[in-house]
């Protein structure tokens, strides 16, 4: 049983871990903002980014694709920032512009490119395969000790324990920053921040965390993530470091219950394979959301 855990589940509960944190994290700033459902931009936005670094490399490999949606991504929050500052629009609206024109782009390309045929969005950006990031050479608890065994965990955790670290370096070092842009920008600018470099900043780090994960766990853990737990922690409390502790608790719990139960819970109804641990980690969390709702309705659970 602990060699069938360490091979087949750790290491997709770690990676979960990190990128339902990291995204948490950056959920509850962009939740104060109007700006929860850039992740879900974003996983469109990438499209045309994908399509040219792979017509210029001629390969489908992760990095190139990886780099080309990066870029994407983040020319798509210059052109959002733009748009919301000298167009003087919500971000949402703002949001919907770039979202479609992306994705317009991205398909443009595809038709005009021998790319049509190749499915880069489904299998680089939208989907991921949690499930497949195993670690063959573990044998029992020793392994994490082994620095041979630990050479053969998936790529994939490095990377996103790098953003991981990244994105809360950052927290830390701006929280004053994010804090003042996300409550008052008018109050934040009096008292010397910079608004629009700070809020480019915010989404910048929020495009790096959903890019990096979307090769990993696709999609749909990003757009839960970003959402769910910071709006589950937003429910039960008024406090902004209450709440994003919270809404680390409970995207914690989402990835770990939602890993645990894709594969076990249908079993007593007679269903024996395994259901898509992405899905169900979002689906827990969504649970976690309606719970908040119903009991946390005037935050009398944490003040």
């Amino acid at each position: 049983m602990l060699d069938d855990f360490l091979m087949f589940s750790f290491a997709p509960m770690l990676i979960g871990l990190f990128i339902a944190i990291t995204c948490a994290i950056l959920g509850n700033f962009l939740l104060l903002r109007k700006q929860a459902l850039v992740s879900d931009s974003i996983s469109h936005v990438v499209l045309p980014g994908i399509v040219l670094a792979f017509v210029v490399t001629g390969s489908a490999a992760t990095w190139p694709m990886m780099i080309g949606a990066g870029v994407a991504a983040l020319l798509s929050v210059a052109f959002i920032e733009v748009i919301v500052r000298f167009g003087r629009i919500e971000p949402s609206a703002a949001m919907g512009v770039v979202f479609t024109s992306m994705f317009a782009l991205g398909v443009l390309l595809l038709e005009l490119s021998d790319t049509r045929n190749v499915h880069l969005d489904v299998q680089h950006a939208l989907y991921g395969s949690l499930e497949s990031l195993i670690w063959l050479d573990a044998v029992g608890w020793r392994s994490l000790l082994d620095p041979v065994a630990l050479a053969g965990l998936p790529h994939e955790l490095w990377r996103v324990l790098a953003v991981f670290a990244l994105v809360t370096g950052a927290i830390i070092v701006f929280w004053r920053h994010f804090v003042l842009i996300s409550f008052d920008e008018t109050f934040a600018a009096s008292a010397g921040v910079h608004v629009g470099l700070v809020s480019i900043f915010l989404i910048s780090l929020s495009a790096i965390a959903a890019v990096a994960a979307f090769d990993a766990v696709g999609s749909i853990i990003v757009i839960a993530m970003f959402v769910c737990p910071p709006a589950t922690a937003r429910l039960l409390t008024n406090r902004l470091k209450t709440q994003v502790a919270l809404s680390v608790l409970f995207a914690s719990l989402s990835v770990i219950v939602g890993i645990l139960a894709s594969g076990y819970v249908l079993r007593p109804f007679g269903y024996t394979d395994s259901v898509s641990a992405a899905g169900m980690i979002a689906v827990i969390s969504g649970i976690l959301l309606a719970a908040s709702a119903v009991f946390g309705k005037h935050r009398l659970a944490v003040n």
